[in-house]
């Protein structure tokens, strides 16, 4: 196994003796005993390994475009990059991925941008023990899976709708990871750096979300990237700098 922080690329492939077939995993959640738990959890069914697991939406990107897994088990509150933003840039490089969003929370709204974004699945954590197993069985023959209360109809009347009416597409990709970056209290310097760009150019991009928002604040940008789940609920609130 190759390590890199809280993340890493698992080898060592072990083929169903049942099936024939080896479905490969990856998983992106921030926290070490859930992404273990869950590990665990996937890895004893037979034919399935987790041959790669990250720490944030970011590293779980680069992590699937070099491992190519059959599915991406992704946490929705990452850091760096949301489990929205992460699963939209992992579709649209690797349209054969299929994604599983896992999270605590649970809205039509929230369950309507989740499959907007190219998700097949959607289980709560609450309901994992439950439910997991069943959604990676389900998107491993690349069938949707809602979880409790999230019923048929909720998606199949989405999947009559246009995936081109989301409020959310008023931003752009980079201008939505700016702002996660920027409601998670990071400096202009900070984010010119993490997304390898100048920091004249992230203050352009920041101009530009204000003036497509209508907010002139930090906070009000905080409320937005909460009320839009580009970043959790429990996001510290960002100071003006």
């Amino acid at each position: 196994m190759l390590h890199s922080g809280k993340n890493s690329i698992r080898g060592g492939e072990q083929y169903s003796r049942e099936e024939g077939v080896l479905t490969r995993i990856l998983l992106a959640d921030d926290h070490d005993a859930v992404r273990r738990g869950v590990q665990t959890m996937l890895e004893s069914h037979p034919g399935w390994q987790v041959v790669a697991e990250a720490a944030d939406g970011r590293t779980a990107v680069k992590l699937a475009l070099q491992t190519k897994p059959d599915i991406a088990v992704i946490d929705l509150e990452l850091p760096d990059l949301n489990g929205l933003e992460a699963t939209r840039q992992i579709k649209r490089d690797m349209p054969e991925v299929e994604v599983l969003i896992y999270t605590m929370y649970e809205t039509e709204e929230l369950i309507r941008k989740v499959f907007a974004a190219g998700a097949r699945g959607y289980v709560l954590k609450s309901d994992a023990g439950q439910n997991l197993t069943e959604a990676v069985k389900a998107l491993s023959r690349h069938k949707p899976f809602l979880t409790s209360v999230a019923s048929e109809t909720v998606l199949e009347s989405f999947l009559r709708s246009s995936r081109h009416d989301d409020e959310e597409t008023v931003l752009t990709s980079r201008e939505r990871e700016i702002v996660q970056l920027l409601a998670e209290a990071k400096s202009n310097k900070e984010i010119a750096a993490t997304l390898c760009i100048s920091v004249k150019t992230v203050e352009t991009h920041r101009a530009a979300i204000m003036r497509k928002l209508g907010i002139n604040s930090i906070v009000q940008l905080v409320h937005y990237a909460i009320r839009n789940n580009l970043v959790g609920p429990s996001v510290r609130f960002a100071k003006a700098h």
